[in-house]
């Protein structure tokens, strides 16, 4: 059984500061690691694991492994467990095959029941959890609205106050954000966006490129294209957000809250390799 510890809780307050970091080998994650870093992430709503059950603080219960057997890609996008959620290896930093290897794409698989018990299940439930986020307010920029559930509108303000510092050049990438929460399914699909929970937000249209423009197909998406610097990309991930420009169907717009992908509990320095 998994439970929370001193030296547990020592490490969430780095967590908390904003050093976030991934492992730097392999591909996929193991059941034993990718339950310890959904615990590491979420401490204030998951308190333990017994076996393959994980433990909401609340009492109730969710299966890390459904039991289901192998699933093609496609199976897992619609009805993934948390273990496929947890399987493939987040790339941060530069660390990662350009173009994207076909369906790496860690993060884009989700359970939806898990951010729904997490954020709210309906559009009304997650609002009364918004807050604003004054984005790049030194540079007259807008105002955001995201979740205050994990201290998201924190970590999205820090990640603003970050690029408000870059040089004019880089700024241009995020100076107009596209979105921020928006209760919709995703393009072509029955899934909820991570919009909807309040835990994403796109930047700029206009510098952003997205697998399905330009008669991109589920199989075929379009050629990998990105304009993002990756100093932008470097500042979310710091605070906890990855990053869609990573996946084999890329969003570059694309930041989501997802710590659990970002986390590696036997390091406390962000940067060590």
């Amino acid at each position: 059984m998994y439970s929370f510890s001193a030296s547990k809780k020592a490490f969430l307050f780095l967590f908390g500061t904003g050093l976030f970091v991934a492992l730097l080998c392999g591909n996929t994650h193991s059941a034993d690691d990718g339950i310890q870093r959904l615990l590491l992430a979420y401490p204030d709503h998951l308190c333990g694991a017994e076996g393959n059950t994980i433990l909401w603080c609340d009492g109730e219960t969710m299966p890390y492994d459904d039991g289901k057997g192998p699933k093609t890609h496609r199976q897992k996008l619609e009805d993934a467990d948390l273990q496929e959620q947890m399987e493939q290896i987040y790339p941060r930093g530069t660390d990662f095959p350009v173009p994207p290897t076909t369906d790496f794409e860690p993060g884009r698989i989700r359970n939806e029941r898990f951010f729904k018990k997490m954020y709210g299940d309906s559009a009304e439930r997650v609002r009364k959890n918004l807050a604003p986020v004054n984005w790049l307010p030194a540079s007259g920029g807008k105002r955001l609205y995201m979740t205050t559930v994990n201290r998201v509108n924190e970590h999205l303000q820090a990640v603003s106050n970050e690029l408000d510092q870059l040089p004019a050049p880089l700024k241009r990438f995020v100076d107009n954000p596209a979105g921020s929460f928006n209760w919709r399914v995703i393009a072509r699909e029955r899934r909820l966006s991570p919009h909807s929970f309040g835990i994403a937000v796109d930047i700029n249209a206009a510098s952003g490129d997205y697998w399905l423009w330009n008669s991109g197909t589920e199989r075929e998406p379009r050629t990998y294209r990105n304009r993002v610097p990756i100093e932008i990309v470097w500042i979310f991930e710091k605070h906890g957000f990855i990053w869609g420009g990573k996946w084999y169907h890329f969003d570059t717009l694309h930041f989501e809250y997802r710590p659990e992908l970002l986390l590696d509990a036997g390091k406390i320095n962000p940067f060590d390799k």
